[in-house]
């Protein structure tokens, strides 16, 4: 087979994106709503929840070399890398689960139960999806032919971060409503005092107005409850007890508009139905896709070889860095959307809307990275991308709630740019795996993406421990809605400019990239020629 000019079928590069597509129903689920789920419904600190994140991540640099030297050890009857894909899926889903699921524990009970189900996330998910990436760099020896299957890889990725994104905070109101018996009595114009019973106990209830517009605090408050006004109370509600506050800054207000979710069933559901779709995707892209590029037939196993062509691979070293960054920045950003929608604009529906527009806008933003990158380079465009995106994010600072038409049209401009990186990002780091085979005559593949896995789970775990200590810093408690007014400036600067400045340090590490357009094609020639050569030998 000619793999220089080798072209892959629409129908393949469709199936192997479904499988980004599911492990982003995972990833965009943890990034965009587990820290969130943490404080405000499972009713751990901040600064815990952050702290756990990170000190989770610890295991990855390990886990993930590790699982990028099994796949390249991996030898089946379908290929080194497409059976993980199978093997992981349903485990990937029950775990995805288990991070959703709230066990009646104490505080200590809690962060235990924590810290057990989302390491088991990191490793299962781990043995996912590097060789899922590295996957993509054996199915052609193509170059550019490898960036068309990356855009496809991030329309997949993205799609499905549509979905959960989407898709999940419908579900949760949809899953954990409560239908509480609601009455009205009228004070003023826009004050109305709300008397609330069902008859099931509700561990974690959710009381606020659908419109987000006005504020609540309890009726009657003893000097153990806190009684600011805040966007909505969150409290333990005991069967056929009521339950009264005053609902102040809505007009008209009526019993339909009253909104009172079960947090926790809420989340629970909804994760289940989802994880269903994460598995059937899996299984799609392991039946659709095919293994064609192999190691020189003269490559003998040599993990020591293979650290030490990994630790001298710059361009491999430079890509770890920035991956690290981008991932800071664009999980900051993520992890950010819920405490400032529901905190600052008082609407937490909104971010459904929101997060799909996001989700739109890296659609687009990853079907024209090939033909970008065709165009001024993989190493400009990265850069140019990163600037861009920093440089338009940074204005949502300047934003206040009232300026909602301003908040999307910024956010969903930013994440144009910011869909270039991991479009790019991967695709490169099957440009490395190739260079270390041109440099070395030795390919690890699974290896070299071990760095993929790692930034994306390490940056991810260092962005929710930026969250965490910022918060805290401002005194945020999710399960004390006072403490919402005196964080609002925290939740605006990791909004906006922190994430901003953190693109600004990635882009000036990737200048320092070595891999040129021209040298890249270089390779490709080079190592088509060198596999032709041994296909004709034997």
């Amino acid at each position: 087979m000619n793999l220089r000019n080798h072209k892959l079928s629409v129908l393949e590069k469709i199936g192997y994106a479904l499988g980004d597509g599911a492990a982003n129903i995972a990833w965009r689920g943890v990034s965009t709503f587990l820290l969130f789920f943490y404080t405000d419904v499972f009713g751990i600190t901040a600064a815990a929840a952050g702290l756990l994140l990170l000190v989770a991540r610890f295991s990855d640099g390990v886990s993930d070399v590790a699982m990028g030297i099994i796949g390249d050890r991996t030898n089946t009857k379908y290929g080194k890398f497409r059976p993980w894909v199978l093997w992981t899926a349903i485990p990937l889903a029950v775990i995805l689960s288990l991070l959703f699921t709230t066990p009646d524990l104490g505080n200590t009970g809690k962060i235990v139960y924590a810290y057990i189900t989302y390491i088991l996330f990191t490793l299962i998910y781990t043995a996912n999806n590097i060789p899922y990436g590295a996957l993509m760099a054996v199915m052609t020896g193509d170059n550019k032919e490898r960036t068309s299957i990356g855009s496809f890889r991030m329309v997949g990725a993205f799609s499905g971060g549509m979905i959960v994104q989407g898709a999940l905070l419908f579900l949760v109101a949809y899953f954990g409503n409560v239908n509480p018996s609601i009455e009205l009595n009228k004070i003023n114009e826009t004050r109305y005092e709300v008397s609330v019973s069902s008859p099931q106990k509700v561990p974690n209830a959710k009381i606020n107005t659908k419109d987000g517009i006005a504020k609540l605090y309890w009726a009657e408050a003893d000097e153990a409850v806190t009684n600011d006004p805040a966007p909505y109370v969150s409290f333990s509600m005991e069967p056929n007890k009521t339950y009264s506050f005053i609902v102040d800054g809505e007009v008209d207000l009526t019993a339909e508009k009253i909104s009172l979710i079960n947090q926790k069933k809420g989340y629970r559901n909804s994760i289940y139905v989802l994880s269903v779709f994460l598995a059937i995707f899996m299984f799609l892209t392991f039946a659709s896709t095919k293994e064609r590029v192999a190691p020189p037939k003269t490559q003998k196993t040599n993990l020591k070889q293979d650290l030490s062509d990994l630790i001298k691979n710059k361009p491999w070293l430079v890509l770890l860095i920035v991956g690290l960054l981008w991932t800071i920045y664009n999980s900051t950003k993520q992890g950010m959307v819920m405490y400032y929608f529901t905190m600052y604009l008082n609407n937490q529906l909104l971010a459904a809307s929101y997060l799909i527009g996001l989700m739109v806008a890296s659609i687009a933003g990853a079907m024209v990275t090939a033909s970008l990158s065709k165009k001024i380079g993989k190493k400009k465009l990265f850069i140019y991308a990163l600037l861009f995106s920093g440089g338009v994010n940074a204005l949502l600072f300047f934003c206040g709630p009232q300026d909602i038409g301003a908040i999307f049209t910024i956010g969903i401009i930013s994440e144009f740019g910011a869909a270039i990186f991991p479009t790019l990002y991967f695709t490169m780091l099957g440009d490395v795996a190739d260079y270390s085979e041109y440099k070395n005559s030795r390919r690890a593949t699974g290896l070299v993406y071990s760095a993929g896995s790692f930034v994306t789970k390490f940056g991810g775990g260092l962005a929710a421990a930026i969250i965490g200590a910022v918060l805290a810093a401002f005194n945020y408690d999710g399960m004390d809605s006072s403490t919402i007014e005196g964080a609002i400036p925290g939740i605006k600067m990791l909004m906006s400019w922190i994430p901003a400045l953190v693109a600004l340090l990635a882009a000036i590490m990737m200048s320092v990239y070595p891999l040129s357009q021209t040298k890249l094609d270089e390779i490709t020639i080079e190592l088509n020629d060198r596999r032709e050569n041994e296909l004709s030998i034997n």
